[in-house]
């Protein structure tokens, strides 16, 4: 390895160990919070950090923007290709993320929460995903990176792109942890049509709303900066033993890479081989 690829290397080495070890705190502290935070019912729970498990509800009309199913939340991500790794890897650079916010009802056997998916680390996987090979895109990609304003769609589609999107479907089971406020006070609301289309809830929605929210036990969203807020398919067991992994690996791994890549660096300085 020639001096300056040896220094790029070891300085690479020293700042990803840095990172994996930050992460492995964070990951520790949300390991902690799923462990020490009990599964709660809907009907009891306390207002705090909570732990739930129940089903999705669509409180609104949400589409999947490339797919055009009926769900209660999305995620898609744009990406352009930026090259191949030597051992034939497809890398890919992300130039758009969205998501939809619209809040969404998790009902268990004891009743029923508002959940506000803003801010929620979703673990949900790609349920959909297309790679165009350049040339233009299919019009449905084009006429949504249209209404995003995205400046260079014509440039990226002159290239290979992929197009990912993840669907939370009604009648899913789905795990939270975030933090339960209660509900806002109940008081009279105009149903009026304009209203309700501007909020997605107009016609037989609305009916639904009406119904349903007076029943609603708290709300679920995001805390205090450096919370954790996760809804996952996964279960509590499998989230648990997930972020276990993160953190031992970042706290452990960290730090040896680190290690060595300060290591590599004062070989390099002793031997006088900086950007020789």
């Amino acid at each position: 390895m020639i001096p300056i690829q040896a220094t790029l290397f070891s300085v690479g080495s020293l700042g990803f160990g840095v990172w994996a070890f930050l992460h492995g705190f964070r990951s520790l502290r949300t390991w902690r919070v799923i462990r020490d935070t009990p599964t709660a019912r809907v009907r009891s729970m306390a207002m705090g950090m909570v732990e739930l498990n129940g089903t999705v509800e669509p409180r609104s009309d949400t589409v999947a923007p490339f797919t055009g199913k009926s769900c209660v939340f999305w995620e898609v991500e744009i990406s352009t290709l930026s090259g191949r790794s030597r051992g034939g890897r497809t890398n890919w650079h992300v130039v758009h993320r969205n998501r939809s916010g619209n809040p969404f009802y998790l009902r268990d056997e004891t009743g029923v929460a508002l959940v506000y998916p803003q801010g929620a680390d979703v673990k949900v996987g790609f349920g959909a995903e297309e790679t165009t090979h350049g040339l233009g895109v299919p019009e449905m990609y084009m006429q949504y990176m249209e209404q995003q304003g995205l400046g260079m769609r014509r440039m990226w589609a002159i290239g290979a792109m992929r197009f990912r999107e993840r669907a939370l479907e009604p009648g899913v089971r789905l795990y939270v942890l975030g933090r339960a406020h209660p509900k806002a006070m109940a008081r009279d609301v105009s149903f009026d049509d304009i209203e309700m289309q501007a909020t997605g809830t107009d016609g037989w929605r609305a009916k639904r709303v009406r119904e349903v929210d007076p029943d609603v036990r708290g709300v679920i969203r995001s805390g205090q900066k450096g919370e954790p807020y996760l809804m996952s398919q996964t279960s509590e067991a499998g989230m648990t033993l997930e972020y276990g992994v993160r953190a031992f690996g970042g706290l452990i791994g960290g730090p040896l890479l680190a290690c060595f890549g300060l290591w590599c660096l004062l070989e390099l300085a002793r031997t006088g081989s900086f950007f020789r």
